[in-house]
């Protein structure tokens, strides 16, 4: 069952759509990248897989979009925009996982220890710009405070597994192959576009599930 909810911020209206478990043991809220929306393929496909295994997810859309624009805002009110909804979804009584892809990624770092929640979970995680390794973001993931999955793929010009920094007791992070920041594969690759989603959303769900 698909519902839609919308929780006023500081930062204006953000919208949460609700993928519903039939028995719900857990709820995963997952934000959107700076230069997407709830319409990510790791997304949907998180949202189709997960509540079948009893987790609700919760695909927030950030303010910006819900109004319509094309460029995400400042991290400081992305996180804004984010904070009311973690808290509505902390109050409905269900272990509270948050995360998101990319820029959700890092909200989700920054701000999931204040909501309340179990754990974080980063998809794609910005741990750089493109091009700039000396730019890091590391800081942000290392410091989350929370248990975190990491979900990154080889070839992601943000940052591919081998760049991380060693990560702290509770971190873990799962490579995905061949696919971009995007976990798009591409198609002389050894492994299919079904596949590597499935890796995704089996390696996300049996994380969640282990927090219980």
């Amino acid at each position: 069952m698909t519902t839609t909810e919308l929780v006023p911020t500081e930062a204006g209206d953000a919208r949460i759509t609700y993928h519903r478990a039939p028995a719900p043991k857990a709820l995963l809220a997952l934000g959107h990248g700076a230069g997407g929306g709830i319409g990510a393929r790791d997304l949907v496909a998180l949202a189709a897989a997960l509540p079948p295994r009893g987790i609700t997810v919760a695909l927030v859309e950030q303010p910006w979009r819900v109004a319509g624009k094309k460029l995400g805002p400042a991290p400081r009110t992305l996180d804004l925009g984010w904070r009311p909804v973690a808290e509505r979804l902390a109050g409905q009584g269900l272990p509270l996982v948050v995360g998101g892809r990319s820029a959700g990624a890092r909200v989700a770092c920054r701000t999931g220890a204040a909501s309340g929640a179990a754990g974080v979970v980063a998809l794609a995680f910005p741990l750089h710009p493109p091009g700039k390794p000396d730019k890091s973001r590391a800081e942000e993931l290392l410091e989350s405070g929370l248990p975190t999955l990491v979900v990154q793929s080889a070839a992601d010009p943000f940052g591919g597994p081998a760049e991380f920094p060693e990560l702290p007791r509770g971190h873990v992070l799962v490579e995905v192959p061949y696919g971009s920041h995007g976990f798009e594969v591409p198609k002389r690759a050894p492994v299919g576009q079904d596949e590597v989603l499935e890796l995704i959303c089996r390696a996300v769900g049996d994380w969640v599930l282990g927090l219980l």
